[in-house]
């Protein structure tokens, strides 16, 4: 009775749709990645013993790995997204140059990624891979100041919708404030993880210094940003 209460239960059929899209199972290994990067940083800080430090560094690298193989070829979906973007009417001018450099940004980021994966899974080793690397931190980074660009200009364009509406007499303005209120707490979460995330590719490339703590934090707050909104979407 109290197995079948649980094997039944909604929150077990909620888990099996979320572990079965491949981006909740690459939000949980991508939460589990940062912070073992976190983790073997503060393990080595504090003067852990070298062979604790070693089980949350190779966490880090496998989970890192897995990850790159799960997104073969993924960047045909981004190069797509932003040929349909190019294509839109109805878009803000902005918002669509905007969201069309995203999207190229991370399909580049996708094609470089899964060159260097290559030699870093030692299947096919070769002397461009460190560069290849470095061009996908680049376009990574790219894509990520256009969406952080984009989420600007979004909490504008919110700012003077809420301002319009306040000195109106609409009788629908408590609904339209209430919507407003609700795009931008959205606007603002994506906001914040597209700037940790910024944090990823920054250090990488030397654009800024931070330790692995710091990077490790950044994209473990980052992913669980998009684990819980990869959750909410299976619900």
């Amino acid at each position: 009775m109290v197995a079948d209460a649980l094997i039944y239960h909604p929150a077990v059929a909620h888990y099996n749709r979320f572990v079965a899209t491949t981006l909740g199972r690459d939000k949980a290994l991508r939460t589990i990645q940062y912070f073992s990067r976190f983790l073997a940083w503060y393990t080595y800080r504090t003067n852990q013993p070298a062979s604790t430090v070693a089980i949350f560094d190779a966490t880090k690298k496998n989970f890192g790995s897995v990850r790159k193989a799960m997104r073969l070829g993924k960047f045909v979906e981004h190069f797509k997204a932003a040929a349909v973007a190019a294509d839109s009417k109805t878009l803000d001018p902005i918002l669509k140059f905007l969201t069309v450099g995203r999207q190229l940004g991370y399909a580049m980021y996708m094609t470089f990624d899964a060159v260097a994966y290559f030699d870093t899974a030692g299947i096919k080793k070769f002397e461009g891979a460190a560069r290849m690397q470095k061009e996908a931190y680049r376009a990574w980074l790219a894509g990520l100041l256009c969406n952080i660009a984009a989420g600007c200009y979004v909490m504008y364009q919110l700012q003077m919708q809420e301002q319009s509406k306040k000195n109106s007499s609409d009788g629908e303005k408590a609904v339209a404030l209430k919507t407003i209120k609700k795009d931008r707490r959205a606007t603002q979460i994506q906001l914040f993880s597209d700037i940790c995330d910024s944090a990823v590719p920054s250090s990488a490339l030397g654009y800024v210094s931070l330790d692995d703590g710091i990077v490790g934090l950044a994209g473990t707050v980052s992913s669980l940003i998009g684990l819980s909104a990869a959750w909410a979407k299976t619900a």
